[in-house]
């Protein structure tokens, strides 16, 4: 999870089969043993969208990354009527329900806040957690069967050496276009959130150890080691927002134009699953998981041949056995 920065987090299932699908041998009982062990974090870092992290980096990307969310918040916070008065009357509420090594659901959180007189409605309630996690103070805990509870960041993750600002932003590059290189400096100024002047600076001081390459008139950055990819025909299932798509801002060198709308339809932000065959997206898919089988609907966007069914069913068993149950093709 370090070697990545992070990795997107809003769909909790699909966020632990993108970690799956980075290690081979894992099951997602073992991505909840390591969230409840507390070696990876989620909360909102790049962007301000939930990501799970490395335990040890959370505090250093949160400082690095929320001084510009929170900022670009400030018409949301009025729209909701949280003022910093408020916001602030929030986090003490929030610190003395966990205090002492407590964990809640947000169900229980926004209770604790309808108690002190806080209205919840709409999407106050979130905001509220939103702003208290980009602040440092609350963090996704433990896992149930059905969600994660809250804790206090401080008394969830263990303390980590922290960083300059500038060897944050040197480090949060670095971890960027080694794991996603090829990649374009815009990408990583989308993917980051921060600002482009502070996002040009952190890639400044690491280019040096990239390769360049110019295609057309974009110059892609990647380590000196980038793998080429071999022949042999593949197919992956990704869940939907993994950073495989999400972590750039140009999509198009593995996703055509003309299939966008199939994978986020109106561009609504909601992306679907989707079939990679052979590092291009080639349609999407769907999972409904049932008592004693997990049923996998494919979508292919075109025809796919007898070798590329075969090799579905494979990424599909795969996927099923990551959750720990048969699969059933359809």
């Amino acid at each position: 999870m370090a070697w990545l920065g992070g990795i997107q987090g809003q769909d909790f299932p699909g966020a632990k089969w993108s970690i799956g699908l980075r290690l081979p041998q894992a099951v997602d009982a073992d991505i909840n043993r390591a969230l409840d062990e507390r070696r990876i974090v989620r909360t909102w870092p790049m962007r301000g969208t939930l990501h799970i992290v490395a335990a040890q980096d959370v505090r250093w990307i949160l400082a690095l990354t929320s001084p510009k969310n929170l900022a670009g918040s400030q018409r949301r916070r009025d729209a909701l009527e949280l003022d910093d008065k408020t916001l602030a009357r929030c986090r003490e509420i929030f610190a003395k329900a966990l205090g002492g090594g407590k964990q809640k659901s947000r169900v229980e959180l926004y209770a604790a806040l309808e108690d002190a007189g806080i209205s919840t409605d709409g999407q106050r309630g979130y905001h509220i957690l939103w702003n208290s996690a980009l602040r440092g103070l609350i963090c996704f805990a433990a896992t149930t069967d059905k969600e994660q509870t809250f804790a206090l960041l401080d008394e969830w993750v263990a303390p980590a050496k922290g960083k300059t600002r500038d060897e944050a932003l040197a480090e949060l590059a670095l971890r960027y276009f080694t794991s996603r290189g090829p990649a374009t400096l815009q990408d990583f100024i989308w993917w980051s959130g921060l600002g482009a002047a502070e996002a040009r600076a952190g890639f400044e001081a690491i280019k040096s150890n990239l390769l360049q390459e110019k295609v057309d008139k974009l110059t892609y950055w990647m380590p000196p080691d980038t793998a080429v990819p071999g022949e042999r025909a593949s197919i992956i299932l990704l869940p939907g927002f993994d950073e495989y798509l999400l972590g750039y801002k140009d999509r198009s060198a593995v996703l055509d134009s003309a299939h966008a709308e199939k994978v986020c339809p109106g561009g609504n932000g909601m992306f679907a699953s989707t079939i990679v065959i052979d590092g291009r997206v080639a349609g999407t898919w769907k999972r409904a998981v049932k008592k004693s089988s997990v049923e996998i609907i494919a979508s292919p966007f075109d025809p796919i041949s007898k070798t590329e069914r075969r090799a579905f069913s494979e990424a599909a068993e795969r996927y099923a056995s990551f959750i720990s149950l048969p699969a059933v093709l359809s």
